[in-house]
Formats: structure tokens, C-alpha cells, sequence
């Protein structure tokens, strides 16, 4: 995606902000960009770092000079990244990053930043790590962390923080966006409710792993008022081995929970938000029942992906659980 494009047309608050900062070097050594899942932040807080290690910001990351072509390729050795979205950030990655911002840059640049995404995915001691290290910033170290979920990070965290709050774009703005560039308009419908950029959306819905976990998903809410057996196989064979990750977890369990709450809604005699799966969900709105602890199920088995619990586990339960609703 083209983020400069994207803060400008659609964050334009975070945009003029962050540009006056920078181009009046006012920059604070901590910002924090809050904003609702499906918001780009990863993008957003990596445009952000790679805006103030620029040689020629206009006013933020011109994408053409030395440094950018550098950052781009992950080559810029004074940026350090941490991603919360995939596993915990431990306190030993923080330690090792807080030792090598206390050394001489190694660039002529003499800046180095540091870009921690989904702070809320810190375990304690990494928060602590980092406390101190925000407490005591050193000349020319610069933080962008992101969160999803403001209330889940410690207030002394946020007060040594400059906010950046970026709103959702509406829904149905972003799916006719997606269509726009194509995407089919299945795949637009889904993604729209995980995905605030159509860019984004265009690029997901070519992903293969997206699309073997949405065709397993649907195969699963197909067989599971039909074939009881059947959409326990699925489940083992044909979801499990993709769920490697917790955020692919995540986003499969969220994935269910959007069908179950079409299936909700066809049950409470509302339109589902999923067309193209219509037949598929009224039947299973018209054979299962209690879908509604089903959904909720599906949620509460959801959180316990973050307490490391074994996933072959979750989802044995979860289809116990919706077999015998």
C-alpha cells in the first residue's frame, strides 16, 4: 500500500502532525498510534520510522533516497522492529535492543529508532525493560509503538508517549474500494471486516494461506449441519496444519466467529453481511441450534490463543462444543 497516500487521504490528523514535527525537528522521542483492529498501524508506525531516518522528507519518507531504498530492503542496521502480532515480546529481545541503542549509531545519520508493534503483547518483564528505557531516552533514539487495545497498556507507558489516535475508515467505503480494484466480491466482503485499506484487502485476497483458510472455513459451517464426522475431519485435516502461527489462529477464529454471527443474524430474521454464502448459512441458521452459544464459544476459545495452549487442543474443544450445541 501506499502509506504516505493513505495518512494523507485517510489519517490527515496523523499526517499534518507527524510532518510538523518532523520538519521542525519537534519530534517527541515516544509516539504511540492507537487504533481499532484493521487499522494499518504496522505500516503506518514503520512509514513513521523510515520518515525520520529520511535524508529528504516531503514532508515525510520521500521512498527515493539511500536510506529509504535501504529501510525498505531491511537493511538499515540503526532500526530495530518488533512484532507482536506473531509471538510475545520477551524481555530478552528488549534487553538486546536497549544494549544496542546505548552504542554509537553505526549510520552517518546518527539516529536509530525502533518500531514495537502491538505493545500489549509484551509479557511483564519486557513492559519493565521498556519503561526504563522510555524513561531515560539517549539523544537521537526515537519509539513508535502501536496498540490495538489502549486499555491493555500500562498508563506509565502511555504517558511517556505522544498519541496518535487513526480512525476506521467506514466499512462499506473500504468493500467498494476493494471491488473497485477487483478483488472478488466474496473476498471484499470477508477481509472489509479485517482490513481498513482496500490496498491491503487486494493484496490479502490473492494470499494463498487466506484463501485455503477461507475455503476450509466454509467447508466446516457447510458439513456441520449435514456431517457431524465430516466437519470434525476438516477441522483436523484441513485447518489445523495451517493454524502455525497465532496470529493465523487468530484471525481463523475471528473468521468463524464472522459466520457465526451471519448465521445469527439469518436466525433473527436479519440480513447476513456475507451474500455470497447465503445458502450455506441459512442452512446451518435452519439446522443448529443454539448458535448463539455457539458464537460465544467461539470467542471465549479465541482468548485462550494468547495462554499458549496447544491449538490441536482449541480446536478439539471447539468442535466438541459445537457438535454437542
Amino acid at each position: 500500500m501506499n502509506v504516505n497516500e493513505y495518512l494523507k487521504n485517510r489519517q490527515p490528523l496523523v499526517y499534518k502532525s507527524f510532518s510538523y514535527s518532523l520538519n521542525s525537528n519537534r519530534l517527541a522521542h515516544a509516539y504511540i498510534l492507537t487504533g481499532e483492529p484493521g487499522i494499518p498501524l504496522k505500516e503506518t508506525a514503520l512509514f513513521l520510522a523510515q520518515s525520520i531516518l529520511c535524508d529528504h522528507p516531503n514532508p515525510l519518507a520521500c521512498s527515493e533516497c539511500t536510506i529509504c531504498e535501504r529501510f525498505v530492503r531491511q537493511e538499515y542496521p540503526d532500526f530495530v522492529f518488533f512484532n507482536g502480532e506473531e509471538e510475545s515480546i520477551k524481555k530478552d529481545e528488549i534487553k538486546e535492543a536497549v544494549n544496542l541503542f546505548q552504542m554509537t549509531p553505526l549510520e552517518r545519520k546518527g539516529i536509530m529508532v525502533y518500531v514495537i508493534h502491538l505493545v500489549e503483547n509484551m509479557t511483564p518483564d519486557a513492559v519493565n525493560s521498556l519503561l526504563k528505557f522510555l524513561e531515560e531516552p539517549t539523544d537521537g533514539t526515537y519509539a513508535i509503538l502501536t496498540t490495538q487495545n489502549e486499555d491493555k497498556v500500562l498508563p506509565t507507558i502511555l504517558s511517556r508517549c505522544e498519541k496518535l489516535r487513526m480512525i476506521l475508515t467506514p466499512r462499506k467505503e473500504v468493500y467498494e474500494g476493494a471491488l473497485q480494484l477487483e478483488v472478488p466480491h466474496e473476498d471484499a466482503a470477508i477481509l472489509s471486516f479485517f482490513h481498513n485499506d482496500p490496498s491491503i484487502i487486494a493484496l490479502k485476497a490473492k494470499d494463498e494461506t487466506y484463501l485455503n483458510l477461507k475455503n476450509a472455513a466454509v467447508d466446516f459451517i457447510d458439513a456441520l449441519p449435514r456431517s457431524l464426522h465430516f466437519a470434525r475431519y476438516i477441522m483436523e485435516h484441513d485447518v489445523g496444519p495451517l493454524l502455525t502461527t497465532k496470529a493465523l489462529s487468530r484471525f481463523f477464529f475471528d473468521l468463524l466467529a464472522l459466520f457465526f454471527k451471519d448465521i445469527v443474524s439469518i436466525k433473527t430474521h436479519n440480513p447476513p453481511s456475507l451474500n455470497a454464502y447465503d445458502k450455506i448459512l441459512a442452512e446451518a441458521a435452519d439446522k443448529l441450534p443454539h448458535v448463539e452459544n455457539s458464537l460465544l464459544a467461539i470467542m471465549t476459545l479465541r482468548g485462550e490463543i494468547e495462554t499458549n495452549i496447544r491449538i490441536s487442543l482449541l480446536l478439539n474443544h471447539l468442535v466438541g462444543v459445537l457438535i454437542k450445541e
